[in-house]
């Protein structure tokens, strides 16, 4: 897997020994081999650490590109596996480096709101669909509670709480072919997060919970990258 990245999980584990207390449910969901997309809610920016030291297989995420501008820490998250959002500052650049994930049968780690959202489930963005459509991954869905009161990733060295880490069932999406395409992706996006909401306690499941009568309004990625990036 890379001494870096299960030095780091060996670490966290340990100091979660120590400081906190992690509940893991669900292991035996997890594929050991094979593509993979792990979905789950976004409460910390230690979220990416507790999963992949709770996940029997290595895991790679995208992160912002801003926390690759230190030098140090550049190469320390590349040898952990992430790699940094729009990097060359073309937005598809992401959709394209996790589809490269996929296709060598790695797992692909997304936090499909992209951004923290420590209260609740925010509104998702649609390019964890898009590249579960066109990979034909299966995605696992995770829901973590606890670790919104961790804030930064420096919290890894001090991980205080007790989390909860609930693994869903692995499930395929359904081939819609290309017509009404952003109609499929943004009812697929529905669907991802309504299995995340679903292992999760109710306070935490936001715009997903099965009660909310609102609009969810999608907007990203524009028409003109999803009609580029499946047309290749």
């Amino acid at each position: 897997m890379g001494i870096v990245y299960e030095t780091s999980n060996l670490l966290f584990r340990g100091a979660i020994s120590v400081f906190g207390d992690l509940e893991v449910t669900g292991k035996e969901n997890v594929p050991r081999k094979g593509a993979l997309i792990v979905v789950s809610n976004h409460l910390s920016d230690t979220d990416p650490g507790i999963l992949n030291a709770s996940i029997p297989r290595r895991v790679q995420y995208m992160a912002k590109a801003d926390l690759f501008r230190n030098p140090l820490v550049h190469h320390l998250f590349r040898a952990y596996g992430a790699f940094p959002i729009n990097e060359t500052g073309q937005e598809h650049y992401s959709i394209n480096e996790s589809l490269r994930i996929l296709s060598r049968n790695g797992a692909m780690g997304i936090f499909p709101e992209g951004a923290k959202n420590p209260n609740s489930l925010g509104r998702a963005m649609l390019g964890t669909a898009l590249i579960a459509m066109l990979s034909g991954a299966p995605i696992l869905p995770i829901g973590i509670t606890g670790t919104e009161s961790l804030g930064n990733f420096f919290r890894l060295c001090y991980p205080k709480g007790h989390f909860k880490i609930t693994i869903g069932e692995p499930f395929i999406p359904r081939d819609s072919g290309r017509s009404r395409l952003r109609e499929n992706v943004e009812a697929l996006t529905d669907t991802i997060m309504e299995h995340i909401a679903a292992l999760l306690p109710e306070r935490y499941r936001g715009i997903y919970d099965s009660a909310w009568k609102g609009e969810r309004s999608y907007t990203s990625p524009p028409d003109w990258l999803i009609n580029r990036l499946t047309n290749n």
